[in-house]
């Protein structure tokens, strides 16, 4: 059995499947390209057939990536697996990730199918798929909850036609790890040509063991594949975290004995980049890549820490990409350092006019505020490559007044489809009159159901970023927007968020 744990990233894929977190094409293709700087194995780049814009995403990712191998995921049937296949074709590596559900629950509910026919169709797809590509990965969706005996027949059928990987999800989140570990374990040892594939984790957060069911996988069921996504990012309560795994891996050497090919110190550039893009939020005690992972706040810990590290570290900051950099821009940085620190944050721009626009933000910015920070940066770079799509709403400027005792009133000025429109009205706070400023021209009708403010870095003079998410005739989408003043901040978050309601893109839904 190999000692290489491979790492499948499906932040691009299952992860964009959050209420709001979908990704324009220059934001996945930027993502996808840090996660090859963190030497990912496996990128899942999304799922073609759902739409024209995942397709054309996925094939400018097939087209760009050059280490990692990239995955498109398809339903069990030709014309899913076709298109998957097109938008693959500039791979260097190429794997078709086809899958169709198992459990008694699904095939009855969902796919109103018999069991034979699950079975019939599983073949006929990774037959299609595999002349197709060398590489493909096979899911039983919802296998956690299928029938034994069932499942590896059908695993054993797959593996026949010619599936390398074969992933077993644990799609609502349901395992215990020892018993999961212990699932895999069993398939492994009741499929005849197991030793044909690589085995798959591919596990849900729903009760908080995402990252402990997957290493059980590993551990117990000899699973040498875990499917993750950055910051854990997914529907519901997410998915298995990409850096707990590594980490966790990494560090319990001794007990994992397995090897991986990340390289660690790209993990909080990666972090840092998704919540920015998605406007997810990391939690500060998040595990390695929260605020506070590393910040030994009580006296006890600092004493310690200071004495020795490994009193309280089991790693070390920098490992993870915490403290690799600490220069700090300013306004009178040159437009090369400007570019390097790009580099360093694996922001490539497409031309040099991209770069120079970036670069005339980051010298505003730097006459607002003393410091300029990576979060700064890698936020300056979001906003930029936003005003480059034809987008319907973009903002031009703010005025707002707020008194003890008074009612604030905002008046906001914003393009709407080409030509400049002003908005005012008044409202519980700033926020809120700006807000309604806007809604007052607008008249989207969409409900508010999220509102955040974080700050980018450490100080009052910090920028604010706010993510609003906002609902309409179904759709969920998230807007997020950057400033020193949170209000602008509000304001451009909204009308970020409006541009993607009137971006109408239909989205086939994926397994989980």
């Amino acid at each position: 059995m190999t000692d290489q744990l491979i790492i499948f990233d499906t932040t691009l894929r299952d992860g964009e499947q959050s209420p709001g977190a979908s990704m324009t094409r220059d934001e996945k293709l930027r993502i996808a390209r840090q996660l090859e700087r963190l030497k990912v194995d496996v990128i899942e780049a999304g799922f073609p057939a759902s739409s024209n814009g995942d397709f054309e995403a996925v094939q400018a990712i097939a087209n760009a990536i050059k280490d990692s191998t990239v995955c498109g995921l398809s339903r069990a049937n030709d014309r899913d697996i076709s298109r998957a296949a097109d938008a693959l074709a500039g791979a260097a590596r190429a794997r078709i990730h086809t899958f169709i559900a198992t459990s008694p629950l699904h095939m009855e509910k969902k796919l109103r199918m018999t069991p034979e026919q699950v079975l019939d169709q599983a073949k006929l797809a990774v037959r299609f798929a595999r002349n197709k590509v060398a590489d493909v990965e096979f899911s039983p969706e919802d296998g956690y909850r299928s029938d034994v005996d069932f499942l590896c027949r059908v695993l054993e059928a797959v593996i026949a036609e010619g599936a390398t990987t074969i992933n077993v999800p644990d799609t609502v989140g349901y395992a215990i790890p020892e018993l999961y570990g212990q699932f895999i374990k069993t398939l492994r040892e009741r499929v005849p040509n197991s030793d044909k594939a690589i085995w798959s984790v591919h596990c849900h957060n729903d009760l908080g063991m995402a990252v402990a069911n997957s290493l059980a996988g590993v551990k117990i069921g000899g699973a040498r594949q875990v499917e993750c996504t950055i910051n854990g990012l997914g529907e519901r309560a997410g998915n298995c975290s990409l850096e707990e795994i590594v980490m966790a891996v990494k560090t319990r050497k001794d007990y994992f004995g397995l090897e991986l090919n990340i390289d660690t110190q790209h993990i909080v550039a990666a972090s840092r980049m998704v919540s920015q893009t998605t406007g997810f939020v990391v939690q500060p005690n998040k595990a390695v890549v929260g605020a506070n992972a590393f910040a030994h706040a009580s006296g006890i810990h600092q004493d310690g820490v200071l004495k020795a590290r490994d009193t309280y570290e089991i790693m070390r900051a920098e490992d993870v990409g915490w403290t690799a950099n600490k220069i700090v821009l300013g306004k009178l940085s040159g437009r090369n350092a400007f570019k390097q620190r790009l580099q360093d944050l694996g922001v490539s721009m497409d031309s040099e006019a991209d770069l120079n626009a970036a670069f005339l933000r980051f010298k505003e910015l730097a006459d607002r505020k003393a410091e300029i920070f990576d979060e700064d940066i890698l936020a300056l770079v979001s906003a930029e490559q936003q005003s480059n799509v034809d987008e319907q709403f973009s903002f031009v400027s703010l005025s707002q007044h707020s008194e003890t005792g008074e009612q604030p009133h905002a008046r906001v000025v914003f393009i709407d489809q080409g030509k400049e429109v002003v908005g005012e009205s008044g409202g519980n706070g700033p926020v809120d009159a700006s807000l309604k400023a806007i809604e007052s021209h607008v008249k989207s009708g969409a409900e508010m159901v999220l509102y955040s403010v974080n700050a980018i870095s450490g100080s009052t003079e910090s920028q604010g970023e706010v993510t609003v998410r906002l609902q309409n005739a179904g759709r969920v989408v998230n807007g997020v927007g950057a400033d020193p003043d949170i209000v602008v901040a509000s304001a451009k978050a909204y009308l970020s968020a409006l541009n993607k309601l009137h971006s109408q893109t239909e989205r086939v839904a994926a397994q989980g």
